[in-house]
């Protein structure tokens, strides 16, 4: 026997060589995938725990590292205190979570209606509609047609500026669409021999079916919307509008002082590195807590959902 992959007997009869993939990993093998996921999760863990202990830190604590923080000395909420004590983080705060809760509404409600519609191939319209829909994924109308789209419809210093110019993906209603094409026809058609409307078949049959898929898209639009700064760098003019990553925006690159802060860092109340550090935790937060309820339909969702298209 020549050397090369182990060659099994089954039944008296030499079986084809098991590709090498197949084979049962050594434990040098395992041993290097083991180091390979730790040095992982320590590049990912290790610059947020900085982060994190930076925050929490007093201001003689951040002078006597020298900057950022890695093993925590005088720990304080000084920080969180202060932005949350009324100034402009707390109302960046609130109008972060306004607009992302407002927008992943109404994306999700227009996402899911449009991709059902889509799902019924014998529906109205059915083939052209996607190909408009497909086409706006590679063409664009570019910046200043759409920044003046904006100006005419009078949405600039509002609200609607920040949820209607990205308020659907086309990206994710395929995924929908995809997903709901998978779910059983006869099922609906059992649904609809019984008197059932298409709006009673969307909402009793197919979205509990399609939990997994829901549960995904909603949560890619939250967290575009809780993460964008351009819409709102370009349509927003009043400061007060602004949202939370605006707002750290203008802390961490231009080191401008939140309102209401300013005074507390130049006494020496506050180091201005500890409330950089506490805005990016607070910006981080709600992506950290929800991804992992979120997590487990990831794979149903995305893959089942990329089948059919």
């Amino acid at each position: 026997m020549t050397d090369g992959p182990t060659t099994r007997k089954v039944r008296g009869w030499a079986a084809p060589p098991r590709p090498v993939w197949e084979e049962a990993p050594t434990r040098a093998g395992l041993a290097g995938k083991g180091t390979v996921l730790a040095l992982a999760c320590l590049a990912v863990v290790f610059p947020l725990w900085i982060v994190i202990v930076t925050s929490l830190s007093t201001r003689k604590a951040i002078d006597e590292a020298g900057g950022l923080v890695m093993v925590p000395g005088d720990l304080t909420l000084v920080a969180y205190q202060e932005l949350l004590s009324g100034g402009q983080v707390t109302r960046a705060t609130l109008v972060s979570v306004g607009v992302t809760l407002v927008g992943t509404a109404f994306s999700m409600t227009v996402s899911v209606l449009c991709a059902y519609g889509l799902s019924r191939t014998d529906s109205l319209g059915h083939r052209w509609i996607l190909m408009t829909l497909l086409a706006t994924m590679f063409f664009s109308a570019g910046l200043i047609p759409t920044y003046l789209l904006v100006q005419t419809l009078g949405l600039t210093d509002s609200y609607l500026a920040l949820i209607l110019p990205s308020a659907i993906s086309v990206f994710n209603i395929l995924v929908l669409r995809g997903f709901f094409m998978n779910i059983s026809q006869e099922l609906v058609d059992s649904a609809r021999i019984d008197g059932a409307g298409e709006f009673r078949i969307l909402w009793q049959i197919v979205m509990p079916l399609s939990r997994a898929v829901i549960a995904v898209i909603t949560l890619f639009y939250a967290v575009g919307y809780w993460s964008a700064w351009f819409n709102a760098s370009l349509y927003l003019n009043d400061q007060n509008m602004l949202p939370l990553q605006n707002v750290m925006i203008q802390l961490v690159q231009k080191q401008e002082a939140p309102v209401g802060l300013g005074q507390a860092i130049k006494t020496g109340e506050l180091s201005g590195l500890a409330v950089q550090m506490a805005v990016m935790v607070m910006a981080l937060l709600p992506v950290a807590v929800l991804s992992p309820f979120v997590q487990k339909h990831f794979k149903k969702g995305m893959l089942t959902g990329a089948v059919k298209g």
